[in-house]
């Protein structure tokens, strides 16, 4: 008889199973829609009060994730699971976990330093770990950075926090480096002006701010200069290309020729 009655229960069973699963999926597809909606509905209150967009990204990331926890606890209740005894196991594991997480938790302290101590913020130039690109955003765990090649670049913040940061978005401006080679037989005064007078053609260079132009080297078929002209962060590319272009112009108008590579006798440089 006790087999028959447990025989007989099963179909109950599978039936109250079936509508438990049937409410977790429920609870959680809609859990996820109200986070999801909460999410955007703070994100504009955040945006709205005046708050960074570095802290900003950081909280909604945070909030996101704590609130998708808590639903898929409230989800995993309805299917036998006790909400104090996942507590008791998450608080029991922990310590294991924090071993095997121990890359994540650094991230994720690396991030509360990043937003605390800013060493820079959302729309800066930075080069970190030897990658260029604009900020895009800080995450718990993680910067986005954009290259110039519009490569979107997922940096850990524990690496952010161990290497050099350069910031080229603190002072407003930053100066070019470009490396013009010349020939030993021209006069340096003379090809300086011709270079200042090509880089002031240049509308993405600041035009009020000094150019520098220096001998770097005496390289064994020329002399290497450097040029630096101070422009804006954002024009950091268009402003390397438009001035090189006009100072390869500007020897060409002034017959400078250059020393090709290949030996040392001067050719001349096209327009």
């Amino acid at each position: 008889m006790e087999l028959q009655d447990f025989l007989d229960q099963i179909p109950d069973w599978v039936v109250e199973l079936a509508i438990n699963i049937g409410k977790a999926l429920l609870i959680l597809l809609v859990g996820f829609w109200i986070t999801k909606r909460l999410s955007k509905i703070l994100s504009k209150s955040i945006q709205a009060v005046g708050i960074s967009p570095e802290i900003g990204h950081f909280l909604m990331s945070s909030l996101d994730v704590s609130l998708r926890l808590v639903v898929i606890l409230v989800a995993g209740s309805f299917v036998g699971l006790k909400l104090s005894a996942i507590v008791g196991m998450l608080a029991a594991a922990g310590f294991a976990v924090g071993l095997a997480l121990q890359g994540f938790l650094g991230n994720f302290a690396s991030g509360i330093t990043i937003v605390v101590f800013k060493p820079y913020r959302v729309g800066d130039w930075v080069e970190i770990s030897e990658k260029f690109g604009k900020v895009q955003s800080v995450q718990i765990f993680n910067t986005i950075i954009i290259t110039p090649g519009q490569k979107t670049l997922v940096i850990p913040n524990g690496q952010v926090t161990d290497n050099i940061i350069t910031n080229f978005s603190t002072q407003g401006h930053i100066k070019l480096e470009l490396e013009v080679p010349i020939p030993y037989k021209e006069d340096f005064p003379k090809v300086k002006k011709i270079i200042l007078d090509a880089i002031k053609s240049c509308k993405h260079v600041i035009q009020d701010m000094e150019t520098d132009i220096g001998i770097l080297t005496f390289d064994s078929h020329s002399i290497l200069l450097k040029v630096k002209p101070c422009i804006y962060p954002d024009d950091f590319w268009k402003a390397s290309f438009e001035a090189m272009e006009a100072i390869k112009k500007a020897f060409h108008d002034n017959g400078i020729p250059v020393a090709y590579s290949e030996g040392i006798e001067l050719g001349p440089i096209g327009e």
